[in-house]
Protein backbone atom coordinates (compact mmCIF):
# COMPACT_ATOMS: atom_id res chain seq x y z
CA UNK A 1 0.00 0.00 0.00
CA UNK A 2 1.23 3.48 -0.90
CA UNK A 3 2.15 5.55 2.17
CA UNK A 4 2.93 9.27 2.36
CA UNK A 5 3.54 11.72 5.15
CA UNK A 6 1.14 14.25 3.63
CA UNK A 7 -1.68 13.96 1.11
CA UNK A 8 -3.22 17.14 -0.24
CA UNK A 9 -6.59 16.84 -1.96
CA UNK A 10 -6.86 19.64 -4.51
CA UNK A 11 -4.26 20.96 -6.96
CA UNK A 12 -5.38 24.56 -6.84
CA UNK A 13 -3.61 27.61 -5.45
CA UNK A 14 -3.87 26.64 -1.78
CA UNK A 15 -3.17 22.95 -2.32
CA UNK A 16 -0.02 23.39 -4.41
CA UNK A 17 1.32 26.07 -2.06
CA UNK A 18 0.79 23.78 0.94
CA UNK A 19 2.38 20.77 -0.78
CA UNK A 20 5.50 22.72 -1.73
CA UNK A 21 5.88 24.02 1.81
CA UNK A 22 5.44 20.58 3.36
CA UNK A 23 8.02 19.28 0.89
CA UNK A 24 10.52 21.86 2.10
CA UNK A 25 10.29 20.16 5.49
CA UNK A 26 11.38 16.88 3.89
CA UNK A 27 7.89 15.43 4.14
CA UNK A 28 6.85 12.94 1.45
CA UNK A 29 3.94 14.67 -0.26
CA UNK A 30 1.29 13.62 -2.77
CA UNK A 31 -1.22 16.01 -4.33
CA UNK A 32 -4.42 14.48 -5.73
CA UNK A 33 -6.98 16.12 -8.01
CA UNK A 34 -9.86 14.75 -10.08
CA UNK A 35 -9.19 17.35 -12.81
CA UNK A 36 -6.97 16.68 -15.80
CA UNK A 37 -4.92 19.88 -15.29
CA UNK A 38 -3.74 21.70 -12.16
CA UNK A 39 -4.70 25.23 -11.17
CA UNK A 40 -7.72 25.66 -13.42
CA UNK A 41 -9.07 28.61 -11.44
CA UNK A 42 -5.65 30.23 -11.65
CA UNK A 43 -5.65 29.75 -15.40
CA UNK A 44 -8.93 31.58 -16.02
CA UNK A 45 -8.53 34.28 -13.37
CA UNK A 46 -7.98 37.91 -14.22
CA UNK A 47 -8.96 37.43 -17.83
CA UNK A 48 -6.18 34.86 -18.21
CA UNK A 49 -3.54 37.04 -16.52
CA UNK A 50 -4.19 35.99 -12.90
CA UNK A 51 -4.82 38.70 -10.32
CA UNK A 52 -2.49 36.79 -7.99
CA UNK A 53 -2.59 39.08 -4.93
CA UNK A 54 -3.41 42.55 -3.69
CA UNK A 55 -1.00 45.01 -2.14
CA UNK A 56 -3.74 46.08 0.29
CA UNK A 57 -4.57 42.60 1.57
CA UNK A 58 -5.63 42.95 5.20
CA UNK A 59 -8.13 41.22 7.51
CA UNK A 60 -10.80 43.86 6.83
CA UNK A 61 -10.94 42.69 3.19
CA UNK A 62 -12.30 39.27 4.19
CA UNK A 63 -15.69 37.96 5.29
CA UNK A 64 -16.10 35.23 7.89
CA UNK A 65 -18.28 34.41 10.87
CA UNK A 66 -15.04 34.95 12.80
CA UNK A 67 -13.42 38.00 11.18
CA UNK A 68 -10.32 37.59 13.36
CA UNK A 69 -9.49 34.07 12.16
CA UNK A 70 -7.57 35.14 9.04
CA UNK A 71 -5.27 37.57 10.86
CA UNK A 72 -2.59 35.05 11.82
CA UNK A 73 -2.22 33.50 8.37
CA UNK A 74 -2.22 36.83 6.54
CA UNK A 75 0.49 38.14 8.85
CA UNK A 76 2.65 35.02 8.64
CA UNK A 77 2.59 34.86 4.84
CA UNK A 78 1.96 38.25 3.27
CA UNK A 79 1.38 39.63 -0.20
CA UNK A 80 5.03 40.71 -0.18
CA UNK A 81 6.08 37.11 0.44
CA UNK A 82 4.22 35.86 -2.61
CA UNK A 83 5.46 38.77 -4.70
CA UNK A 84 9.00 37.74 -3.76
CA UNK A 85 8.25 34.23 -5.04
CA UNK A 86 6.86 35.61 -8.29
CA UNK A 87 9.94 37.76 -8.76
CA UNK A 88 12.27 34.85 -7.99
CA UNK A 89 10.76 33.00 -10.94
CA UNK A 90 11.11 36.04 -13.17
CA UNK A 91 7.36 36.51 -13.71
CA UNK A 92 6.72 40.07 -14.87
CA UNK A 93 3.68 41.74 -13.34
CA UNK A 94 1.94 45.08 -13.04
CA UNK A 95 -0.43 46.87 -10.68
CA UNK A 96 -3.89 47.84 -11.86
CA UNK A 97 -6.36 49.75 -9.72
CA UNK A 98 -6.77 49.38 -5.97
CA UNK A 99 -3.56 47.40 -5.40
CA UNK A 100 -4.43 44.54 -7.76
CA UNK A 101 -1.39 42.72 -9.19
CA UNK A 102 -1.60 40.87 -12.52
CA UNK A 103 0.88 38.92 -14.63
CA UNK A 104 2.09 40.82 -17.68
CA UNK A 105 1.83 37.55 -19.55
CA UNK A 106 -0.28 34.44 -19.04
CA UNK A 107 -1.73 33.11 -15.78
CA UNK A 108 -0.01 29.86 -16.75
CA UNK A 109 3.19 31.43 -15.40
CA UNK A 110 1.79 31.25 -11.87
CA UNK A 111 0.75 27.64 -12.36
CA UNK A 112 4.20 26.85 -13.75
CA UNK A 113 6.01 28.38 -10.77
CA UNK A 114 3.88 26.34 -8.38
CA UNK A 115 4.59 23.19 -10.36
CA UNK A 116 8.29 24.04 -10.29
CA UNK A 117 8.09 24.42 -6.51
CA UNK A 118 6.46 20.99 -6.25
CA UNK A 119 9.12 19.40 -8.43
CA UNK A 120 11.93 21.07 -6.52
CA UNK A 121 10.62 19.64 -3.26
CA UNK A 122 9.87 16.19 -4.77
CA UNK A 123 6.13 16.56 -4.11
CA UNK A 124 4.22 14.28 -6.48
CA UNK A 125 1.17 15.49 -8.40
CA UNK A 126 -1.39 12.91 -9.49
CA UNK A 127 -4.23 14.21 -11.70
CA UNK A 128 -7.44 12.58 -12.96
CA UNK A 129 -7.65 10.78 -9.64
CA UNK A 130 -10.79 10.83 -7.51
CA UNK A 131 -10.86 10.17 -3.78
CA UNK A 132 -13.89 7.97 -3.12
CA UNK A 133 -13.64 7.68 0.67
CA UNK A 134 -11.58 8.84 3.64
CA UNK A 135 -11.27 7.00 6.95
CA UNK A 136 -9.37 7.75 10.15
CA UNK A 137 -6.74 5.28 11.33
CA UNK A 138 -4.58 5.11 14.43
CA UNK A 139 -1.64 6.61 12.54
CA UNK A 140 -3.48 8.99 10.21
CA UNK A 141 -5.87 8.43 7.32
CA UNK A 142 -6.79 5.78 4.78
CA UNK A 143 -7.93 7.01 1.37
CA UNK A 144 -9.67 4.93 -1.27
CA UNK A 145 -9.09 6.12 -4.83
CA UNK A 146 -10.49 5.38 -8.25
CA UNK A 147 -9.50 2.05 -9.77
CA UNK A 148 -9.50 0.47 -6.32
CA UNK A 149 -6.25 2.02 -5.11
CA UNK A 150 -5.70 2.62 -1.40
CA UNK A 151 -3.39 5.14 0.19
CA UNK A 152 -2.28 5.89 3.75
CA UNK A 153 -1.02 9.20 5.10
CA UNK A 154 -0.18 10.79 8.41
CA UNK A 155 -1.58 14.24 7.52
CA UNK A 156 -4.49 15.00 5.21
CA UNK A 157 -4.97 18.51 3.81
CA UNK A 158 -8.30 19.36 2.17
CA UNK A 159 -7.89 22.08 -0.47
CA UNK A 160 -10.85 21.24 -2.67
CA UNK A 161 -12.27 24.75 -3.02
CA UNK A 162 -15.96 25.63 -2.98
CA UNK A 163 -18.95 25.10 -5.25
CA UNK A 164 -18.35 28.02 -7.61
CA UNK A 165 -17.98 27.36 -11.36
CA UNK A 166 -19.09 23.71 -11.38
CA UNK A 167 -18.28 23.33 -15.10
CA UNK A 168 -14.62 23.37 -13.99
CA UNK A 169 -15.22 20.49 -11.62
CA UNK A 170 -16.09 22.40 -8.46
CA UNK A 171 -18.10 20.37 -5.96
CA UNK A 172 -19.04 20.10 -2.29
CA UNK A 173 -16.52 17.32 -1.68
CA UNK A 174 -14.56 19.30 0.90
CA UNK A 175 -17.69 19.96 2.93
CA UNK A 176 -18.57 16.26 2.78
CA UNK A 177 -15.16 15.38 4.21
CA UNK A 178 -15.78 17.90 6.98
CA UNK A 179 -19.13 16.34 7.78
CA UNK A 180 -17.53 12.87 7.70
CA UNK A 181 -15.37 13.94 10.65
CA UNK A 182 -18.03 16.03 12.43
CA UNK A 183 -16.37 19.32 11.50
CA UNK A 184 -19.11 21.99 11.29
CA UNK A 185 -19.74 23.84 8.03
CA UNK A 186 -21.40 27.26 7.91
CA UNK A 187 -24.06 28.16 5.36
CA UNK A 188 -22.60 28.43 1.86
CA UNK A 189 -23.79 30.69 -0.97
CA UNK A 190 -22.46 32.13 -4.23
CA UNK A 191 -20.29 35.23 -3.80
CA UNK A 192 -18.60 37.71 -6.14
CA UNK A 193 -21.48 37.02 -8.50
CA UNK A 194 -23.74 39.10 -10.81
CA UNK A 195 -27.20 39.94 -9.46
CA UNK A 196 -30.45 39.49 -11.35
CA UNK A 197 -33.90 41.15 -11.33
CA UNK A 198 -37.50 40.06 -11.72
CA UNK A 199 -39.22 40.52 -15.07
CA UNK A 200 -41.04 43.70 -13.98
CA UNK A 201 -37.79 45.44 -13.08
CA UNK A 202 -36.04 44.07 -16.15
CA UNK A 203 -38.72 45.54 -18.40
CA UNK A 204 -37.27 48.98 -17.61
CA UNK A 205 -33.60 47.98 -17.45
CA UNK A 206 -33.10 45.59 -20.40
CA UNK A 207 -32.60 48.49 -22.86
CA UNK A 208 -29.54 49.46 -20.76
CA UNK A 209 -27.76 46.12 -21.28
CA UNK A 210 -24.10 46.70 -22.11
CA UNK A 211 -23.86 50.12 -20.46
CA UNK A 212 -21.15 50.58 -17.85
CA UNK A 213 -20.77 53.40 -15.33
CA UNK A 214 -18.54 54.25 -12.39
CA UNK A 215 -20.91 53.80 -9.46
CA UNK A 216 -21.15 53.67 -5.69
CA UNK A 217 -23.09 50.59 -4.60
CA UNK A 218 -24.14 49.98 -1.03
CA UNK A 219 -26.00 47.38 1.00
CA UNK A 220 -26.27 47.87 4.75
CA UNK A 221 -22.94 49.27 5.94
CA UNK A 222 -20.95 47.89 2.99
CA UNK A 223 -20.17 50.35 0.17
CA UNK A 224 -18.00 49.96 -2.94
CA UNK A 225 -16.94 52.56 -5.49
CA UNK A 226 -16.13 50.68 -8.69
CA UNK A 227 -17.45 50.02 -12.18
CA UNK A 228 -20.99 48.70 -12.66
CA UNK A 229 -22.42 47.04 -15.76
CA UNK A 230 -26.06 46.67 -16.84
CA UNK A 231 -26.74 43.20 -18.27
CA UNK A 232 -29.72 41.55 -19.96
CA UNK A 233 -30.52 39.84 -16.63
CA UNK A 234 -29.54 42.48 -14.07
CA UNK A 235 -26.31 44.06 -12.88
CA UNK A 236 -22.66 43.01 -12.91
CA UNK A 237 -19.22 44.63 -12.85
CA UNK A 238 -16.76 44.92 -9.94
CA UNK A 239 -19.02 47.05 -7.70
CA UNK A 240 -21.87 44.53 -7.98
CA UNK A 241 -19.63 41.50 -7.54
CA UNK A 242 -18.23 43.07 -4.38
CA UNK A 243 -21.60 43.93 -2.87
CA UNK A 244 -23.01 40.48 -3.74
CA UNK A 245 -21.01 39.03 -0.84
CA UNK A 246 -22.96 41.27 1.55
CA UNK A 247 -26.39 41.27 -0.10
CA UNK A 248 -29.16 38.91 1.01
CA UNK A 249 -32.53 38.13 -0.59
CA UNK A 250 -35.16 40.74 0.27
CA UNK A 251 -32.64 43.55 0.70
CA UNK A 252 -32.29 46.68 -1.43
CA UNK A 253 -29.16 48.01 -3.04
CA UNK A 254 -28.52 51.75 -2.97
CA UNK A 255 -26.72 52.91 -6.10
CA UNK A 256 -25.24 56.30 -6.92
CA UNK A 257 -24.85 56.66 -10.68
CA UNK A 258 -22.79 59.85 -10.17
CA UNK A 259 -20.91 59.17 -6.92
CA UNK A 260 -18.66 62.23 -7.19
CA UNK A 261 -21.44 64.66 -8.12
CA UNK A 262 -24.35 66.15 -6.16
CA UNK A 263 -27.06 65.67 -8.77
CA UNK A 264 -29.40 68.21 -7.17
CA UNK A 265 -26.79 70.98 -7.28
CA UNK A 266 -25.87 70.01 -10.85
CA UNK A 267 -29.49 70.10 -12.06
CA UNK A 268 -30.32 73.32 -10.25
CA UNK A 269 -27.27 75.02 -11.76
CA UNK A 270 -28.27 73.75 -15.22
CA UNK A 271 -31.81 75.10 -14.71
CA UNK A 272 -30.36 78.57 -14.12
CA UNK A 273 -28.13 78.54 -17.21
CA UNK A 274 -29.97 76.18 -19.57
CA UNK A 275 -33.59 76.17 -18.45
CA UNK A 276 -34.91 75.39 -21.92
CA UNK A 277 -33.07 72.09 -22.15
CA UNK A 278 -34.77 68.75 -21.51
CA UNK A 279 -33.80 66.78 -18.40
CA UNK A 280 -32.48 63.82 -20.43
CA UNK A 281 -30.25 66.18 -22.43
CA UNK A 282 -28.68 67.63 -19.30
CA UNK A 283 -28.24 64.21 -17.66
CA UNK A 284 -26.62 62.81 -20.80
CA UNK A 285 -23.72 65.22 -20.27
CA UNK A 286 -22.76 63.14 -17.23
CA UNK A 287 -24.41 59.76 -17.91
CA UNK A 288 -24.66 57.50 -20.98
CA UNK A 289 -27.57 58.70 -23.14
CA UNK A 290 -29.69 55.56 -22.74
CA UNK A 291 -29.30 55.73 -18.98
CA UNK A 292 -30.11 59.45 -18.92
CA UNK A 293 -33.28 58.80 -20.91
CA UNK A 294 -34.26 55.99 -18.53
CA UNK A 295 -33.88 58.24 -15.47
CA UNK A 296 -35.91 61.02 -17.09
CA UNK A 297 -38.56 58.56 -18.26
CA UNK A 298 -38.94 56.89 -14.87
CA UNK A 299 -39.48 60.33 -13.33
CA UNK A 300 -42.00 61.32 -15.98
CA UNK A 301 -40.06 64.53 -16.59
CA UNK A 302 -41.22 65.44 -20.10
CA UNK A 303 -40.86 69.21 -19.89
CA UNK A 304 -37.81 71.43 -19.77
CA UNK A 305 -35.60 71.99 -16.75
CA UNK A 306 -37.24 75.38 -16.30
CA UNK A 307 -40.55 73.60 -15.66
CA UNK A 308 -39.14 71.59 -12.75
CA UNK A 309 -39.36 72.79 -9.16
CA UNK A 310 -36.70 72.25 -6.52
CA UNK A 311 -38.86 69.49 -5.07
CA UNK A 312 -38.93 67.68 -8.44
CA UNK A 313 -35.20 68.15 -8.91
CA UNK A 314 -34.64 66.56 -5.51
CA UNK A 315 -36.77 63.56 -6.49
CA UNK A 316 -34.79 63.17 -9.70
CA UNK A 317 -31.46 63.56 -7.92
CA UNK A 318 -32.49 60.76 -5.54
CA UNK A 319 -32.78 58.42 -8.53
CA UNK A 320 -29.32 59.51 -9.68
CA UNK A 321 -27.50 59.61 -6.32
CA UNK A 322 -29.53 57.11 -4.29
CA UNK A 323 -31.34 54.75 -6.66
CA UNK A 324 -32.86 51.92 -4.65
CA UNK A 325 -33.39 48.61 -6.38
CA UNK A 326 -34.05 45.09 -5.07
CA UNK A 327 -32.43 42.14 -6.88
CA UNK A 328 -34.45 38.94 -7.04
CA UNK A 329 -31.38 36.73 -6.76
CA UNK A 330 -27.93 36.04 -8.20
CA UNK A 331 -26.55 34.16 -11.20
CA UNK A 332 -25.61 31.41 -8.75
CA UNK A 333 -22.58 29.14 -8.57
CA UNK A 334 -22.46 28.93 -12.37
CA UNK A 335 -20.73 32.31 -12.57
CA UNK A 336 -19.77 33.01 -8.94
CA UNK A 337 -16.05 33.55 -8.51
CA UNK A 338 -16.02 32.13 -4.98
CA UNK A 339 -18.16 30.41 -2.38
CA UNK A 340 -19.09 32.38 0.74
CA UNK A 341 -19.02 30.35 3.96
CA UNK A 342 -17.55 26.91 4.42
CA UNK A 343 -15.70 24.92 7.08
CA UNK A 344 -16.39 26.67 10.37
CA UNK A 345 -13.25 28.39 11.63
CA UNK A 346 -14.28 27.61 15.22
CA UNK A 347 -13.06 24.07 14.54
CA UNK A 348 -9.67 25.15 13.17
CA UNK A 349 -6.38 26.38 14.60
CA UNK A 350 -5.79 29.80 13.00
CA UNK A 351 -2.01 29.29 12.99
CA UNK A 352 -1.90 25.87 11.30
CA UNK A 353 -5.40 25.38 9.73
CA UNK A 354 -5.56 22.05 11.62
CA UNK A 355 -8.84 20.64 12.91
CA UNK A 356 -8.43 20.69 16.67
CA UNK A 357 -10.57 17.62 17.28
CA UNK A 358 -9.09 15.47 14.47
CA UNK A 359 -5.29 15.21 14.64
CA UNK A 360 -3.65 15.40 11.22
CA UNK A 361 -6.64 16.89 9.35
CA UNK A 362 -6.34 20.36 7.75
CA UNK A 363 -8.61 22.61 5.68
CA UNK A 364 -7.25 25.48 3.58
CA UNK A 365 -8.27 27.95 0.91
CA UNK A 366 -11.80 28.51 -0.36
CA UNK A 367 -13.28 25.49 1.43
CA UNK A 368 -12.83 27.42 4.71
CA UNK A 369 -15.26 30.11 5.89
CA UNK A 370 -12.95 32.95 4.82
CA UNK A 371 -13.94 34.86 1.68
CA UNK A 372 -12.02 37.78 0.25
CA UNK A 373 -13.08 40.78 -1.75
CA UNK A 374 -12.68 40.87 -5.51
CA UNK A 375 -9.18 41.87 -6.58
CA UNK A 376 -6.63 39.19 -5.65
CA UNK A 377 -7.66 38.80 -2.01
CA UNK A 378 -8.88 35.21 -2.36
CA UNK A 379 -5.63 34.16 -3.97
CA UNK A 380 -3.76 35.74 -1.07
CA UNK A 381 -5.88 33.72 1.34
CA UNK A 382 -4.99 30.60 -0.65
CA UNK A 383 -1.26 31.38 -0.44
CA UNK A 384 -1.40 32.32 3.25
CA UNK A 385 -3.56 29.44 4.49
CA UNK A 386 -1.68 26.96 2.29
CA UNK A 387 1.67 28.19 3.57
CA UNK A 388 0.55 27.89 7.21
CA UNK A 389 -0.72 24.33 6.79
CA UNK A 390 2.48 23.45 4.95
CA UNK A 391 4.52 24.38 8.02
CA UNK A 392 2.60 21.91 10.18
CA UNK A 393 1.17 19.05 8.10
Amino acid sequence: MDRRDVVVIGAGAAGMMCAAQAGKRNRSVLVLDHAHAPGEKIRISGGGRCNFTNLRAAPENFLSQNPHFCISALRRYTASDFIALVERYGVAYHEKTLGQLFCDGSAQQVIDLLLAELKQESAELRLATTVTSVDKTESGFLLSLTRGERLECQSLVVATGGKSIPKMGASDFGYRIAERFDVPVTETRPALVPLIFDEQTLAHLKPLAGIGVAARVGCGTAVFDEAMLFTHRGLSGPAILQISSYWREGEDLTISLLPSVDAFDMLRAARRTSGRQMLATVLSESLPKRLARMVAGKEGATGTLGDLSDARLRQISERVNAWRVRPSGSEGYRTAEVTLGGVDTKALDSKTMAVRAVPGLYFIGEVVDVTGWLGGYNFQWAWSSGWCAGQAA
